[in-house]
C-alpha cells in the first residue's frame, strides 16, 4: 500500500481530533484558557515561517502575568510593539518587559548577543529606568560574540548562490559551538578568570579556521576574514566607518565583558529553580516563541531554517520545564503567508525583488497611498476598481519589511496545509489570526486548503503531511478555495461583532478547515486592534452559521 492511500481502518482524522479536543475544551466557562488570559503556563508560537504579530498578543496577554519568558533563538527575531503610539522593537528582551509589573526571563535555550541586549534595554529607560532589574538571563544560555557574527557573514558569502539567506547575527556559528562544546555560557561571566582565558581560546579557534584569506573569496569574506585576524569587528559591522558597534581588538573585547559582568552579575539565574519556584507561587507564566514552526531546525524546510527548535518540544528543553507544565499552546497565522529570505513556499506570489508575475485581483476597498521603502516608482497607491497585483498589495499595504534585516517578505495566500502540519507538531489548543486588516480591499480571497502531487493531482496529500525534502516540496500544487473579499476598512473595529460578514466568513472558514478554535483576531497595529473571539466551536459548522 502507498504511503499516500487511506487505510481500511476506521479512524479519526488529526482534524477530526482537533475538533473534538477543541469542543471539550471549549466549554462554559473555559474561553479565557483557549485565549491564554486565564492559563496558568501559556505559549504563544508562530505557526508558519515567522513574522506573524507574535508580540502583539504576548503584550497584552503579559499585562496579567508575572513572569514572561523566551526559550530559543536570538536576535535574529524581532518583535515590533506599538504602545500608547510608541513604537517598540525587541529583539532579545521578551515582550513582558512593556509591563513593569512582570519578571522576564532569558532561558537556556537562548543565544544572547550582550551588546545587543545592552542596547534594548537603553531603549527601555524613558519606559522605566529600573527595567535591567526585571529581566534575568539563565546561566546556561550561552553568549554570542562578534566573531560568530563575523563567521556567520563568510560562511554565508561562501554559498553564493545557495546561500541560506540567514541574518548574519551569528545565531548559527553560536549554536554550533554550544554543538562542539568550545562555547561560552552567561555563568562563565560570574567567573571571569575563567572567562577570559577561555575567550582568548575561542577567538584564537576561530582566527585559525576562518581568518585565513582564501584564494576565491569575495571581497565581503576579505574584508571579514582582515576583520577577524585583527579582530577589529568595528570594520566587520562598518568598513567605512566603524561607528556600527563593535571593538577595536581583543583586549577590548574583554574589558567590555568585564563590564557586562559587573552590570548583569545580578541578573544571572539558575533559570531552572526560578522558573520552577514561581510555578509553584501560582504565578502565571507566558512564553513566548521566537521565529516560527516552518524554520525549526527539525521539523521546518531545511535547511532553509533556524538554528534552533522554534516548535513546542523546544519550550521544554530551552526552559528546563516539562510537557505537563504548558497549560496553552496559542498559534499565531497570518491571514496570509510570508516568509524572508531564501526555500519554498508554495502560495508564494511576490519575493522580495518583486519580479514575479503575480496573481492580479480587483480592488473594492478604499483609495490607499503609502510610503514604500527604497522604491523607485514612489509611493504605493491604489484606487478602487484599479486591478492590484495581490502579492505587491500584501507587501505594501501589510508594511512586510522585516524588523531584524529590513527586508522586503516574500508574499503569498494563507496556506492552511502549512498550518495544518504546523498544528500537529505543536497541539495548538487555538489560533490568533493577525493581519486580517491587510485583505481588505481584494474582491476575492484564495486559500490554500490543501496539497496534491504535480504528477497525480487527482489525489490529495494526506491532512498534517509536510514534505521534509525540498525536492517533493518542489512538486507540491496547492488546491484553493475562493472567498468573497470585503470592502469596508476594518483597522479601526474594536470588536468581533463589528467586523463585516465576509470578514467572519473568513476567520470561520480558518478555524472549520483547521479544526481549532480562533481565539484572537489583529485588524490592526495598535494593542486595541486585536479581537477576542468568543464565537461557539462546533465540527459541523458551516459558512456563515455563526454570525
Amino acid at each position: 500500500m502507498s504511503r499516500f492511500e487511506e487505510s481500511p481502518r476506521k479512524a479519526c482524522s488529526p482534524v477530526q481530533e482537533y475538533a473534538e479536543r477543541a469542543m471539550s475544551v471549549r466549554g462554559v466557562g473555559q474561553e479565557s484558557r483557549i485565549t491564554g488570559e486565564d492559563s496558568p503556563f501559556c505559549v504563544v508560537l508562530g505557526a508558519q515561517w515567522g513574522d506573524e504579530g507574535k508580540g502583539k498578543l504576548v503584550d497584552i496577554l503579559a499585562q496579567d502575568v508575572q513572569l514572561c519568558a523566551r526559550f530559543n533563538g536570538g536576535a535574529n527575531a524581532g518583535h515590533t510593539l506599538y504602545v500608547d503610539g510608541k513604537k517598540y522593537a525587541f529583539h532579545l528582551l521578551p515582550c513582558g518587559m512593556i509591563n513593569r509589573s512582570c519578571k522576564n526571563l532569558i532561558g537556556n535555550g537562548v543565544v544572547v548577543h550582550i551588546p545587543t541586549l545592552m542596547r534594548e534595554l537603553d531603549d527601555l529607560k524613558e519606559l522605566d529606568p529600573r527595567a535591567i532589574e526585571r529581566v534575568f538571563i539563565s546561566t546556561r544560555a550561552h553568549i554570542l560574540f562578534d566573531s560568530h557574527q563575523i563567521i556567520d557573514g563568510i560562511l554565508e558569502a561562501e554559498q553564493g548562490t545557495n546561500s541560506i539567506g540567514t541574518t548574519k547575527r551569528g545565531i548559527g556559528p553560536c549554536y554550533s559551538a554550544k554543538a562542539i562544546r568550545n562555547g561560552l555560557r552567561f555563568g562563565d561571566l560570574l567567573h571571569f578568570e575563567t572567562f577570559e582565558r577561555r575567550l582568548r581560546e575561542l577567538i584564537a579557534w576561530s582566527q585559525k579556521r576562518f581568518g585565513d584569506p582564501r584564494e576565491r573569496d569575495t571581497e565581503a569574506q576579505t574584508v571579514l576574514r582582515k576583520a577577524l585576524r585583527e579582530y577589529n569587528t568595528r570594520h566587520a559591522f562598518d568598513p567605512e566607518g566603524g561607528k556600527k558597534g563593535g571593538v577595536g581588538s581583543i583586549e577590548e573585547e574583554i574589558e567590555r565583558y568585564r563590564q557586562f559582568a559587573q552590570l548583569l552579575r545580578t541578573q544571572i539565574v539558575d533559570s531552572v529553580t526560578l522558573i520552577h519556584e514561581d510555578i509553584s507561587r501560582g504565578y502565571k507564566v507566558l512564553v513566548e516563541g521566537a521565529n516560527a514552526a516552518l524554520l525549526d531546525i527539525d521539523f521546518g524546510t531545511y535547511p532553509f531554517v533556524t538554528s534552533s527548535n522554534t516548535t513546542v518540544g523546544g519550550v521544554c528543553t530551552g526552559l528546563g520545564v516539562p510537557p505537563q507544565k504548558i497549560d496553552t499552546v496559542i498559534g499565531v497565522v497570518k491571514a496570509y503567508t510570508t516568509r524572508v529570505g531564501h526555500g519554498p513556499f508554495p502560495t508564494e506570489l511576490q519575493n522580495e525583488n518583486q519580479t514575479l508575475e503575480d496573481y492580479v485581483e480587483e480592488y473594492i476597498g478604499p483609495a490607499v497611498e503609502l510610503k514604500r521603502h527604497g522604491h523607485s516608482s514612489g509611493p504605493y497607491k491604489v484606487e478602487k476598481g484599479q486591478k492590484v497585483k495581490v502579492g505587491e498589495h500584501l507587501q505594501e499595504a501589510g508594511h512586510e519589511y522585516g524588523t531584524t534585516t529590513g527586508r522586503r517578505r516574500r508574499c503569498g495566500w494563507l496556506d492552511l496545509a502549512l498550518v495544518k502540519y504546523s498544528a500537529l507538531v505543536n497541539g495548538f489548543s487555538s489560533l490568533n489570526i493577525t493581519k486580517l486588516d491587510v485583505l481588505t480591499g481584494l474582491k476575492t480571497i484564495r486559500i490554500a486548503i490543501a496539497y496534491r502531487n504535480k504528477q497525480m493531482t487527482e489525489v490529495r496529500l494526506p491532512i498534517g503531511y509536510f514534505p521534509s525534502h525540498l525536492e517533493d516540496l518542489k512538486e507540491v500544487v496547492c488546491e484553493y478555495e475562493t472567498l468573497e473579499g470585503w470592502s469596508e476598512d476594518i483597522s479601526q473595529c474594536t470588536s468581533w461583532e463589528q467586523l463585516p460578514r465576509a470578514a467572519k466568513k473568513y476567520v470561520l472558514r480558518i478555524q472549520e478547515l483547521t479544526g481549532i478554535p480562533v481565539s484572537w483576531v489583529g485588524v490592526g497595529p495598535e494593542r486595541e486592534s486585536m479581537l477576542k473571539v468568543n464565537i461557539p466551536f462546533r465540527t459541523d459548522s458551516m459558512p456563515g452559521s455563526a454570525f
